[in-house]
Formats: structure tokens, C-alpha cells, sequence
């Protein structure tokens, strides 16, 4: 075994070791009265899970997408929700501001948000816009040396815990090219608040929130590279987000899986375990192909990450066959549960709600469709 390999195991084994002692035993009450486990990111942070893949010299981990992948996959087998605040803190905000920030601002905030002393928010959708992010109606105008913000970004993790965000505004008119600016922006600024909270179907331990702004005033020096970069910006932070996505509906595929592989073998009928009868073997068969298929790529999006190689179809592709995968194997765990998999005193239905927003977070699987057509028929 290469050290390469042993270091991934360990990896692999640490992120595995705290889900099981942090969060397994909070799951449901976690779930049920939706709380956002804020410590919980605290004390990931101490593990180096909150900056995996900044460079050391920014207080990261210093570590590549295959390990971030892993480390997302078994935080995910065990509650998703947990997995995808993770994400959005590491790839979404938090990425932003290394692939973009200047040298002030990477060494102001990536070592407070990657050791978890912070959280962080990236805010890019609207009431009104989600893939056609050219129309939004966030503004941000120039004022002296400061820009005033108004207007308000909704379905944002961690939109009330979070001390800085990320924002994409438009800074020209509505459909131009080129109108959009990123800002990273303090809560303690005046105007800056959050809005009302999602009560979500499932990932109901992520905390979904409303940011707002009301004649919010920043200094230039907030700004995230030029000004009208801030949608090429995100489109590329997007690409890597999808590697995050993919992941955690491995995670969640898995954990769907595991739960039903583990009930499968002690459910005994007519005799013997029902995993023994064909119609349940074919689906668990169907279930562990379909998340080797996801994982292998996963890995070839993530490989060619770490390489620097341009990754949009490759990441798209892992995302929407990964994402699909999940709800389609956490549909299947409910089922080989049968009754008990639609009660909360097994996981099998947790998973289920859990697995429907990998198909609509960071892109929906139509959009990902789109990206992957137009790319191949150039």
C-alpha cells in the first residue's frame, strides 16, 4: 500500500471514527426540531476538516480532492445534512476566496474558516434566480470608494451562523455580460442581517436561510477579483462544488445502502434472510453497482482536479449520475425495509428525504444535463 493510499485510509478512518461518536447519537433530535449543530464545525475544524484543500500556509489541510471526497463521503453515510454544510463551507465560500481572493484577504479569512473558528455562506441564488444568475436583482453601486449592496439571496447554508459570506451582485444591467461582482461580507456590517429559515423536506440539520441587504456599505477592499468577474467566478467555484455534491450522494447512497445490505441479512421470512430472495438481491445488487459507478466518477473528477485540468463535463457528469444514484438507492433502502422504512425509528427514511436535494443543490440535474450537451457538441 502506497503512503499515498494509507494516508487516504487514515483520512478515511478519522472522518468515520467522529461521525460515528459526534453525530450518529444526534441524528434524529437533530432532525426533528431542525438544529444546526454549529460545534459541530467547531470541532471539525480542529481536525482539519474544514479547509481540506487550502494550502497549510493559510491554516488549510493542504490536502487534494480525493481526500475531500472521502472525507465527505463518511460524514454523509451517517447524516447528510452534516455532509452538505460541510461542503457548502468548504468548496462554495471558502474555496471562493482562495481561487480568487488577493493576498490580504486569503490571510485575513482562510486560516479563521478553515480551522472552523468561523463559518461561512455563499450567496448567489434568489427569490427569482437560480441558473440565470445574469438576472439577479442584488445591486451593488459604487459609492466613493465603497459599494452600497441591496437585496437579498434565498437557499443559503448557513445564512444565519454564518460570520462571512461570499456574494455575487450585479453591477451592470440586467441580461448584460459581464454584470456581476463577488463581495465578501461581515455580519457585524450595518444592513447585513438574515431572513427567515427553510423548513425543509429533508437536510434539516443544514441550516437554509434568507441573507439580506439594506443599503449595506463595503469598502473596496472587499472585493473578490474585478468587477464584472463575479459570475465567470462562480461558474468555475461551481465546477469544483460539484465534486462536493457528487460526494455527498455517495455518502448518502452508501449509508442508504449499508442500512439496507445490514437489514437485508437479519429480516428473516419463510424461512431465511429476505436478502436471500432474489427480488431483494437484485436490488441490492442494482444499489452496490450504481455507487461503485458513482465513486469511480467521482474519482477520475476529482483526479483531474487536483491536476488543474479542466474538469466542467467530467464534474457534471459525476454529479448528476451520483445524485440521481442516491435517490434512486435511498428509494430501494425504503423499500427492502418495507413498513419499517417508512418509520423514523430507521434510517432507511431519512436518507430518502435527505437524497432528494442532491439532485437540486449547486445545479439541478437538468442544468448539469445542459452543461454536459453543450460541452460535447462543441
Amino acid at each position: 500500500m502506497s503512503a499515498e493510499t494509507q494516508n487516504m485510509k487514515l483520512i478515511a478512518e478519522t472522518a468515520r471514527d467522529f461521525a460515528e461518536k459526534n453525530i450518529r447519537p444526534y441524528i434524529m433530535e437533530w432532525d426533528e426540531s431542525q438544529t444546526f449543530p454549529k460545534d459541530l464545525f467547531h470541532k471539525m475544524g480542529e481536525l482539519g476538516f474544514m479547509g481540506i484543500v487550502i494550502p497549510q500556509e493559510y491554516g488549510g489541510s493542504g490536502l487534494g480532492y480525493q481526500e475531500y471526497v472521502s472525507v465527505l463521503d463518511e460524514i454523509s453515510q451517517v447524516d447528510p445534512s452534516v455532509g452538505l454544510s460541510l461542503a457548502a463551507h468548504n468548496s462554495l465560500c471558502t474555496n471562493h476566496i482562495y481561487e480568487f481572493g488577493n493576498e490580504e484577504q486569503r490571510r485575513r479569512w482562510l486560516p479563521k474558516l478553515a480551522s472552523g473558528e468561523i463559518l461561512g455562506a455563499w450567496g448567489l441564488t434568489e427569490h427569482n434566480t437560480g441558473s440565470d444568475a445574469g438576472g439577479m436583482s442584488t445591486t451593488a453601486v459604487r459609492d466613493g470608494d465603497d459599494w452600497v449592496i441591496n437585496g437579498a439571496k434565498n437557499f443559503i447554508t448557513h445564512a444565519i451562523s454564518s460570520e462571512v459570506a461570499v456574494v455575487m451582485t450585479r453591477t451592470g444591467e440586467k441580461g448584460e455580460r459581464h454584470n456581476s461582482t463577488a463581495f465578501i461580507l461581515e455580519k457585524s456590517m450595518p444592513g447585513f442581517s438574515s431572513g427567515k429559515k427553510e423548513n425543509k423536506l429533508g437536510m434539516r440539520a443544514s441550516e437554509t436561510a434568507e441573507l439580506i441587504f439594506d443599503n449595506v456599505r463595503v469598502p473596496d477592499s472587499s472585493r473578490l477579483g474585478e468587477v464584472g468577474e463575479g459570475f465567470k467566478q462562480a461558474l468555475k467555484i461551481l465546477d469544483g462544488g460539484r465534486i462536493s455534491i457528487a460526494a455527498l450522494s455517495l455518502g448518502t447512497a452508501r449509508g442508504a445502502y449499508k442500512a439496507a445490505l445490514k437489514y437485508s441479512k437479519e429480516r428473516v421470512q419463510f424461512g431465511q434472510p429476505i436478502g436471500h430472495f432474489q427480488a431483494v438481491n437484485f436490488m441490492l445488487a442494482d444499489m452496490a453497482t450504481e455507487i461503485d459507478a458513482a465513486e469511480l466518477l467521482i474519482r477520475r473528477a476529482a483526479d483531474m482536479k487536483n491536476r488543474g485540468e479542466k474538469m466542467t463535463v467530467e464534474g457534471a457528469m459525476a454529479k448528476l449520475f451520483a445524485s440521481e444514484a442516491s435517490v434512486r438507492i435511498a428509494n430501494n433502502s425504503v423499500q427492502i425495509f418495507g413498513g419499517y422504512g417508512y418509520t423514523k425509528d430507521f434510517p432507511a427514511e431519512k436518507f430518502y428525504r435527505d437524497a432528494k436535494l442532491n439532485t437540486i443543490g449547486e445545479g439541478t440535474s437538468e442544468i448539469q444535463k445542459l452543461v454536459i450537451g453543450r460541452e460535447i457538441i462543441k
